[in-house]
């Protein structure tokens, strides 16, 4: 994995892509078309936060887009409250909008850094954190974020992942790229490829999926589950027992 991240967005011009990319994040099927399989993701961590915990009062979506995942949620789950965070404020308020036609229960807004925001400890019977983690930098961001989303999981309560990944080795990680650009060719032709490619290189600081688990385990979950790969993205999650 590279070190120098001096080049990487900043969390500004992060905020500032999504602010105007609302629209795309509002439809469950297309939203993350860029994104391999990500319907039948959404559907897998959904559907296994109501199977690891069925009883689901208080959720926590990181990074909650438009809202897709709660929406999807649901579908399976009864009514729960749910704090929203996002970099983006526009997406907060949609994602809020969206929500509340079908949820009644409470709902709240964080706009900012995960990292940074004050949030009750073993609170949340589910955390969700879809396409977010990405935008991680080094080892400490990224341990830093898997400890506090331990901190904030309530006991015998769940947190489910989707994200694009890295590979530990870099014939596999050619591999792999070589695929996710053949399939973003069949979305939208050589330049939506390049177009989404530059984007990864400039925003994104992706770790491979093993990397991830392990750091479920050192932070202190005990009962990991890898639920899907394809290509450069999986859905990944932990129960805490």
């Amino acid at each position: 994995m590279k070190s120098d991240f001096a080049n990487k967005s900043s969390i500004e011009e992060i905020r500032e892509r999504f602010d105007n990319d609302v629209d795309r994040f509002s439809n469950l099927e297309t939203g993350q078309s860029s994104t391999v399989d990500a319907p039948l993701a959404m559907e897998l961590i959904t559907q296994a936060a109501v199977s690891c915990t069925p009883n689901i009062k208080n959720v926590l979506d990181i990074g909650c887009g438009a809202g897709n995942n709660i929406i999807k949620l649901l579908q399976y789950a009864s009514v729960f409250d749910v704090d929203l965070i996002d970099l983006s404020l526009p997406m907060l308020e949609k994602a809020k909008e969206r929500i509340t036609k079908v949820n009644s229960g409470k709902i709240k807004i964080y706009q900012g850094d995960f990292r940074a925001i004050e949030l009750e400890k073993q609170k949340y019977s589910v955390i969700i954190a879809a396409a977010v983690l990405h935008h991680l930098r080094d080892d400490k961001d990224w341990e830093t974020a898997f400890h506090k989303i331990y901190e904030l999981t309530a006991p015998g309560g769940s947190v489910w992942i989707t994200d694009l990944v890295a590979h530990e080795t870099i014939g596999v990680q050619e591999l792999m790229q070589q695929k996710y650009g053949e399939y973003l060719k069949t979305m939208g032709g050589e330049e939506y490829k390049q177009k989404v490619f530059n984007y990864i290189e400039k925003e994104d600081s992706p770790r491979p999926v093993t990397y991830q688990l392990e750091l479920l385990r050192k932070a202190g979950f005990k009962h990991i589950e890898l639920l899907h790969k394809n290509i450069c993205f999986a859905a990944y999650g932990a129960v805490k027992k």
